[in-house]
């Protein structure tokens, strides 16, 4: 089966295209025009070996919040779309990644049922360029209930802001890349005591 998600989004402020292939090798093209996010984006795509390709337009003469902001839900809409019917997957995955000093531990269930619990240290650094970093929540915020998956994620630890958020996308994409996967003791089955996912 074809794993794919295609989704395209275009309102007043943003026009965005992204496609996602689960079954990828992490081949990665990404442009919204906010570096950080760019390279937070990268991170997905390459350490969860998903095919991913984005492409935003966005209002950045305003602020950078409404392309990270709709980005983040087309990512997540066409990653739920990729999952398909979820049959044989393994539906629950977790990744721990260490970034020198700060620590990001991950835990995701493909439930069906948006849910995000967050944590990171407190008195970041506001920014990285031009990144905000009270953006990284409002991502998986986005991601999450377009995606409909239950989102854990901790960061018991760090100082530099860039491996504070950087540690979270590595280890989400791990995460996603482990519940994603094909169970092959479980080929047909759809992982839940409901029928339902």
């Amino acid at each position: 089966m074809n794993r794919v998600g295609r989704v395209e989004r275009t309102t007043k402020e943003t026009s965005v295209l992204v496609e996602i292939d689960l079954d990828g090798t992490g081949q990665v093209d990404v442009s919204t025009g906010v570096g950080f996010y760019d390279h937070m984006l990268d991170q997905l795509g390459r350490h969860g070996l998903f095919d991913l390709t984005v492409k935003t337009d966005g209002d950045l003469h305003i602020d950078t919040h409404h392309t990270i902001e709709d980005t983040a839900l087309a990512l997540g809409a066409a990653f739920r779309q990729a999952l398909g019917d979820k049959v044989g997957i393994y539906r629950f995955g977790n990744c721990t990644v260490p970034l020198d000093e700060s620590l990001a531990q991950v835990t995701v269930d493909l439930s069906g049922r948006p849910y995000l619990v967050h944590t990171e240290p407190e008195n970041m650094a506001p920014m990285i360029g031009t990144y905000d970093t009270t953006m990284t929540r409002h991502i998986l915020e986005s991601f999450v209930a377009q995606a409909q998956i239950a989102l854990h994620v901790h960061v018991p630890y760090g100082r530099n802001a860039h491996h504070i958020v950087e540690c979270q996308f590595k280890a989400l994409a791990r995460a996603l890349r482990y519940a994603s996967e094909r169970d092959p003791r479980a080929a047909g089955i759809l992982p839940s005591t409901k029928g339902a996912l």
